[in-house]
């Protein structure tokens, strides 16, 4: 007669930030590889397409216009949002650090931008709960298949949800909750429309 199949020892199998790093440093994982930690799991990042890539980088110039010398502006930067994950947000504004993230990544931020195509459901569900989670004051997401800006504010850390969502179009502006005047127009983070 056959044995039972042995139960799950229990646990949290979840990979922490500390083990992620040790990975870089062992040689499993090169500082090259694109992943990311994300709620304790390791997640391959898609190339960038053209698209993608010229829209961080509008968005990057239009939010260091904004800000200014009150806050960093990173791209494709770790943010360690210990304890299980470690997101690489296409654009994220940071307070300034007197030696620019020499000695360590930032652990939170003023906001967080991700830049969506094949990523929508990920940016949308798994992000939106970590930066959330997180206490993030403000997440947007560039959503390249509809052509809009998805703005979440106002956070509840303990129930890994945003309070408020607003979507927007060409032509509106808003400005930054963390740095108030520092205002952005949607026609500078949204790709200009094709003409058909």
């Amino acid at each position: 007669m056959g044995r039972p199949a042995p139960r799950e020892t229990g646990g949290d199998h979840r990979v922490t930030v500390e083990r992620y790093f040790g990975l870089v440093a062992e040689g499993v994982l090169d500082a090259d590889d694109r992943v990311e930690l994300l709620d304790g799991v390791i997640v391959a990042m898609a190339p960038q397409k053209p698209g993608h890539a010229g829209t961080i980088h509008r968005v990057a110039r239009a939010l260091r216009r904004a800000v200014g010398e009150r806050a960093d502006v990173r791209e494709d930067k770790p943010l360690v949002l210990a304890p299980f994950s470690v997101p690489e947000p296409d654009v994220a504004v940071v307070a300034l650090d007197p030696h620019d993230y020499l000695r360590a990544h930032p652990t939170t931020a003023l906001l967080v931008v991700e830049v969506a195509d094949s990523s929508l459901p990920q940016d949308r569900l798994t992000k939106a709960r970590i930066y959330a989670g997180a206490g993030v004051p403000e997440y947007w997401i560039v959503d390249l298949v509809h052509g809009r800006l998805e703005v979440f504010r106002d956070p509840q850390p303990e129930a890994r949800r945003y309070a408020s969502k607003t979507v927007l179009g060409i032509g509106a502006r808003l400005e930054l909750v963390a740095l108030p005047g520092a205002l952005v127009s949607t026609d500078d983070l949204l790709p200009p429309p094709v003409d058909a």
